[in-house]
């Protein structure tokens, strides 16, 4: 059964007890709540996820609660805890969605040490994946949207998921965090994309999630062979400005954007050492969301045909 089938009362009577068990691909999670809106959220933006009824065992389990003492009366906020830890600061009751996504997000940062953890967007086609590395703000969450709705397979918006063994890059399939005017960006591009509301006043600005697509989460075991990096920069000023990256650079600039790639040691070395070896490298600042998400696709036949 899929989260959007669930009877939605029987869902949040779920999330109160048992927990909601979600397979993200390289990872499984479990999500409690005590937050009675949670449900709809979750079948909005998690709808064509199955729901785990046979794990016993998650990568990580979340709890979503309301706060306890005078702050559920007065300015009522909620908390997340994470395998019974609180990790957080409070966010107000009326923003339990963006609490929740940033804090999987950490606790899959911090718990997956049997991966290379690379901060980066990552789709594929035809078996070969394209990474998307880049710093808050550079556009990279929708830049990776875009290609999810043009043709590529999401495997994640926020992780690069090497497998040591051979550095294949592993789904870690999730809604996609837009921020700000990403929003109406992808709300334009694609008028059909799913899109849970927005969340004002966060410490990011305005926020609000799209959902993956179906057939991309069914996918979510597939694996994707590294082939092309590009690092993205959004950039008004410029029509579309392309220029080739050393592997030696893009190596660099991937461990400094990896999670964990100190703490894997010689074996982080070795699984990014055969990503950068195996990939074409770019940098590509670009002004138009249509021209960028061709010229992506262009470098990647080129570098397969290679």
């Amino acid at each position: 059964m899929r989260v959007a089938d669930s009877d939605r009362v029987a869902l949040a009577a779920r999330l109160l007890g048992r927990g909601l068990g979600l397979d993200l691909g390289a990872a499984t999670i479990r999500i409690r709540s005590d937050v009675p809106e949670l449900a709809g959220l979750l079948q909005t933006l998690y709808g064509s996820y199955r729901v785990e009824d046979e794990l016993e065992l998650f990568d990580v389990t979340v709890k979503l609660r309301r706060a306890r003492g005078l702050r559920r009366l007065i300015r009522p906020q909620v908390e997340l805890l994470v395998d019974a830890a609180v990790e957080f600061e409070p966010f107000p009751l009326d923003t339990p969605l963006p609490l929740l996504e940033w804090g999987v997000n950490y606790a899959l940062a911090s718990r997956l040490c049997c991966y290379l953890l690379l901060h980066s967007g990552v789709v594929e086609r035809r078996g070969r994946a394209v990474l998307l590395p880049a710093m808050p703000g550079s556009g990279k969450s929708t830049l990776t949207a875009a290609l999810a709705l043009r043709g590529f397979r999401l495997l994640s918006d926020e992780f690069g998921v090497v497998r040591l063994s051979d550095s294949h890059l592993l789904p870690m399939l999730r809604p996609i965090a837009l921020k700000n005017e990403s929003i109406d960006v992808i709300s334009r591009f694609e008028t059909k994309a799913v899109i849970g509301p927005r969340y004002p006043k966060t410490h990011k600005g305005t926020v609000a999630h799209l959902a993956p697509k179906s057939e991309h989460v069914d996918a979510c075991h597939v694996p994707a062979a590294p082939a092309l990096i590009v690092f993205p920069r959004h950039d008004p000023s410029v029509e579309m400005q392309m220029e080739p990256v050393t592997q030696a650079r893009a190596f660099a600039r991937l461990a400094v954007n990896s999670f964990n790639y100190e703490i894997l040691g010689p074996d982080g070395f070795d699984a990014l050492g055969r990503v950068a070896q195996a990939c074409t490298c770019y940098q590509l600042r670009y002004r138009d969301l249509d021209r960028a998400v061709d010229a992506i696709a262009e470098l990647l036949d080129q570098a397969v045909s290679h």
